[in-house]
């Protein structure tokens, strides 16, 4: 019984370690395949990278951009419309500095645009505009109400003086014929 009990032992033992060997096997395997795609994508960027490295290291001519009005005081600047000044000559910068500048402005504007709208989306500046409206929603009902009121009146006056012009008439045309009648 103890020799059937090491053999079963054994057994299990045997199959424990065959399937280890065949989960790291697996595992290496993936392992390769994964540095395989991490070595061909490496490669690839280094492809990228120097043929960036050769297009920035090829000689070009610098562009160059001319700003007429930068820096500039006011007084000094010729009205439009009449001949530029000819005692200072036009400034030339590169391209990476015009290229900078507008950067910097572009990076700016968009800070600025994104801090607004932060701001503005702000629980309390929602809640604020929530009780203004109801405020202002509010102020709209009466307003019309009133409105109503004052236009439901006069029409009612009108339709009182209107009465009484016909009762007038009518007493006139009484006494007319009255005196007509009776005269």
């Amino acid at each position: 019984m103890i020799l059937a009990l090491l053999a079963l032992v054994l057994v299990v033992l045997a199959a424990v370690c065959v399937a280890g060997v065949v989960l790291v096997r697996r595992e290496r395997e993936r392992t390769e395949a994964e540095l395989a795609r991490t070595r061909a994508e490496a490669a690839e960027l280094r492809a990228k990278v120097e043929a960036l490295a050769r297009a920035a290291q090829a000689p070009r001519e610098p562009e160059e951009f001319v700003i007429t009005s930068l820096g500039d005081d006011p007084d000094d600047v010729a009205p439009t419309g009449s001949a530029t000044r000819d005692d200072a000559p036009t400034q030339r910068i590169d391209g990476r500095l015009f290229a900078d500048i507008v950067l910097r402005e572009s990076v700016v504007k968009a800070a600025a645009l994104g801090h607004g709208v932060r701001r503005a989306l702000a629980p309390e500046v929602r809640n604020r505009i929530r009780f203004e409206m109801k405020r202002e929603v509010k102020r709209s009902r009466r307003a019309r109400k009133d409105e109503y009121r004052r236009v439901r009146d006069e029409i009612r006056a009108r339709e009182r003086a209107a009465q009484r012009v016909d009762r007038t008439a009518a007493q006139r045309v009484d006494q007319r014929v009255d005196q007509r009648v009776g005269g």
